[in-house]
């Protein structure tokens, strides 16, 4: 009988190196968000494979950052549960930004909780489509030479470049054991919590600098009607009244525009049409207030 292996397997990396990329291609399909801004990711999103021989629970967490509000505290606490959590530890390097990784690999948490972990690590250098191959090849052998990690791959998560390398060498360190969740279940989240993720996407892609980090976007209803579009009603939090303008824009522009493109994402994600209506809504200093944070679902990891 062949042995069955199953495992949770913590992607970290500063914010903005692939992260969810590389697992929506892990996946073979988008479950994270994933957009050119930083900080994207706020909680870790569990993305399960399931194969006959394996079943490999990713964890796709916030980049690693030094917090300087209370939200980040609590992104760097997802951070810190994955790792403890995981049974292989998949650390990402950005080819073009830190190809020596300096900035990863010394970083104290990274140093602290990571590195001295006895958990197997795999490094995986994303991007490697933007430098030479001479480039990169010498980076490879730079980071093989310092025996910090099982293995070492040169990947490009947008091309789907040595996607199925980074799976084997996963499972190739997973412990033997039964499938925890059924074949059919891709991850423990709900189709609200998706929802409001394409909307907070949509928000980093249409606004620029501080505002989409000002933001969060709470799911108020999510009616399924059989005869009738979905009905979907969302909230977005912002701290200030001069960002609830922005995100309304002129004569009420900038979220009509907002709602088109988030109802088509949402559409594509549940396949089928919604109705889909957006509100704004001040509550001050909302990434640094306790209460606030627990009700808007991050709470702290044990």
């Amino acid at each position: 009988m062949t042995e069955h292996k199953t495992g949770y397997v913590a992607i970290l990396g500063l914010p903005n190196v692939g992260k969810s990329t590389l697992l929506n291609a892990l996946l073979g399909q988008k479950l994270s968000i994933i957009t050119a801004k930083p900080q994207t990711t706020r909680k870790r999103i569990l993305g399960i494979l399931s194969e006959e021989n394996y079943q490999i629970i990713f964890l796709d967490t916030p980049g690693i950052l030094l917090p300087s509000y209370l939200l980040q505290e609590k992104m760097m606490e997802e951070v810190d549960a994955s790792v403890k959590d995981a049974d292989v530890i998949v650390l990402i390097v950005d080819a073009f930004d830190d190809p020596q990784g300096d900035i990863l690999l010394n970083h104290e948490f990274v140093k602290m909780f990571v590195m001295n972990s006895k958990k197997p690590k795999l490094l995986v250098i994303n991007k490697v489509d933007m430098l030479i191959q001479e480039k990169a090849m010498e980076l490879l052998k730079q980071f093989e030479k310092q025996k910090l990690f099982e293995e070492v791959i040169p990947v490009s998560a947008t091309a789907d470049f040595n996607i199925q390398r980074v799976r084997e060498e996963i499972i190739r360190f997973l412990p033997e054991g039964p499938k925890l969740f059924p074949d059919d279940q891709l991850t423990d989240e709900s189709e609200r919590f998706f929802v409001s993720e394409l909307i907070r996407e949509k928000l980093l892609e249409l606004y620029q600098d501080e505002i989409p980090y000002s933001c969060e976007v709470l799911i108020s209803d999510y009616k399924e009607r059989e005869e009738k579009k979905n009905f979907i009603g969302a909230e977005i939090v912002v701290e200030r009244d001069s960002q609830k303008a922005i995100i309304i824009g002129k004569g009420g522009t900038a979220i009509k525009k907002l709602g088109e493109v988030s109802r088509k994402s949402i559409e594509d994600f549940l396949q089928k049409e919604v109705f889909l209506e957006l509100r704004v809504k001040v509550r001050k200093k909302w990434r640094s207030d306790e209460n606030l944070l627990k009700s808007f679902g991050y709470s702290k990891k044990e």
